[in-house]
């Protein structure tokens, strides 16, 4: 049978091992741009345009659209902050220092990425609103996501749970204000 803690121990020997690549790659500067870039706008200054700039002009399903984009937010926060005071999991930047990204960490934990939670929860609620949006949004999420590990800010599984999490709070609240 197996145990969580083996499947911990799987997950965390293969998120290790990919830290360490990242880590010691001497990415192209285009990459670096484009990593350093993701995790600003992942920050919340893309997320409070976007609110600012559906305000304006989204239409008849404006406000159906911020709520649920809000709410998935919202709850993503609430949710990160809570899992990562339970996991306590140190970030790959405390264990192993990066080579090119020097960007300090906003929290000392890791688990799970809330860039992540947020830019799924934001991308999936307000993609799900506005169809003709989504393939955009889920590339800017994507990039958030794969900034923070790139950058040495979070493993790979940080971000899959963020994911994952943020999807699921973007759908539940979707569904919730339309």
């Amino acid at each position: 049978m197996i145990s969580a803690r083996s499947i911990r121990t799987f997950i965390e020997s293969r998120d290790h091992r990919l830290m360490r690549r990242l880590h010691h790659w001497r990415a192209p500067r285009w990459i670096r741009v484009w990593m350093i870039a993701a995790t600003r706008l992942g920050d919340g200054w893309l997320w409070y345009g976007l609110g600012i700039a559906l305000l304006i002009a989204g239409g008849p399903k404006q406000l159906a659209a911020a709520e649920s984009a809000t709410s998935a937010a919202l709850s993503g926060v609430l949710l990160f902050l809570l899992l990562k005071r339970v996991f306590h999991r140190p970030r790959p930047c405390e264990l192993e220092p990066h080579c090119w990204a020097h960007i300090l960490p906003p929290d000392k934990f890791s688990f799970p990425s809330g860039h992540s939670i947020t830019a799924f929860a934001v991308a999936i609620a307000l993609g799900t609103s506005y169809p003709a949006f989504q393939i955009p949004l889920l590339v800017v999420a994507i990039s958030i996501a794969l900034s923070r590990i790139m950058l040495g800010l979070h493993y790979l599984s940080d971000v899959v749970a963020g994911a994952i999490l943020g999807s699921a709070l973007g759908v539940m609240f979707f569904y919730v204000f339309h």
